[in-house]
């Protein structure tokens, strides 16, 4: 069974409300109000609290930094893809993530806190050579995990083409794409891509994307983490879709009006 350890992630996975939690454990030696709350929320909850020593709770949360709670998870029900692209109760547009082999939990779970955070409406995570959603991404997503829609799917590439014929633009993140982030237009359907730390997207993921964009930099490293440049384009995504209160500067008499790049542009 999955574990979820720590004060916030297992308080947000209460307030999810997803059924998924089966019991959790709290430290006998530790007293405070957190815990209690976290305790009153479970058994309004219906979920069963028991008390465990510090020592134990460190051998099933295979780590010292439970902050004194364990919760115990059932076993997570992923989405599909064709769950994915029911449309939006609301009619509103759809925004992806999916992330191309990226095995670091601690990115996994940065960008799962932060696709809760830009409204993603779900994310896409290959079954093989990928981080799984484990203990460890849950308390890095400090909850998100529990909220956000995922699937899994067996096969990136074949996924992306699905949603390319659901009229899903499949836009990558790559430092020698273009146009640059800011200069792409996010308010239809799209699926952001993001690849694996240090080596990017998988040549044949790249061949699959509609538009490669890339994050301008102005020092001597030439690209960003892979959770922090996500966290730079979903949030520019949902500025565009939220509609920008900053009206743009009237550009000189003299000058050009330049040209906005969007979709259907190379």
């Amino acid at each position: 069974m999955e574990v979820l350890y720590g004060l916030h992630p297992v308080e947000e996975a209460l307030r999810a409300g997803s059924g998924r939690l089966d019991r959790i454990s709290i430290s006998r030696e530790r007293r405070d109000a957190k815990l209690e709350r976290i305790a009153s929320l479970a058994r309004s909850a219906g979920v069963r609290v028991s008390q465990e020593s510090r020592d134990q709770l460190n051998r099933i949360a295979k780590t010292e930094s439970h902050q004194g709670v364990v919760a115990y998870l059932r076993e997570r029900a992923f989405l599909t893809i064709e769950d994915m692209l029911a449309p939006a109760p609301d009619g509103q547009p759809r925004f992806f993530l999916a992330l191309d082999g990226l095995e670091d939990p601690h990115n996994l779970g940065a960008l799962l806190r932060t696709a809760d955070g830009a409204g993603v409406d779900g994310i896409i995570l290959p079954e093989r050579r990928s981080a799984s959603i484990t203990a460890t991404v849950a308390k890095t997503s400090a909850g998100a995990s529990e909220h956000v829609r995922v699937a899994r799917v067996t096969n990136l590439v074949r996924a992306l083409e699905q949603m390319k014929k659901a009229n899903v633009w499949v836009v990558g993140l790559d430092e020698r794409g273009t146009p640059d982030y800011t200069d792409f237009d996010f308010s239809s359907d799209c699926v952001l891509v993001l690849g694996r730390e240090g080596a990017g997207l998988h040549d044949l993921v790249k061949k699959t994307c509609d538009h490669l964009l890339r994050i301008p930099m102005a020092g001597k490293v030439s690209s960003l983490n892979v959770s922090v440049a996500g966290a730079v384009v979903m949030y520019e995504a949902m500025r565009q879709r939220r509609g920008s209160s900053v009206q743009p500067k009237t550009p000189p008499a003299s000058a050009a009006p330049k040209k906005r790049k969007g979709l259907g542009s190379i």
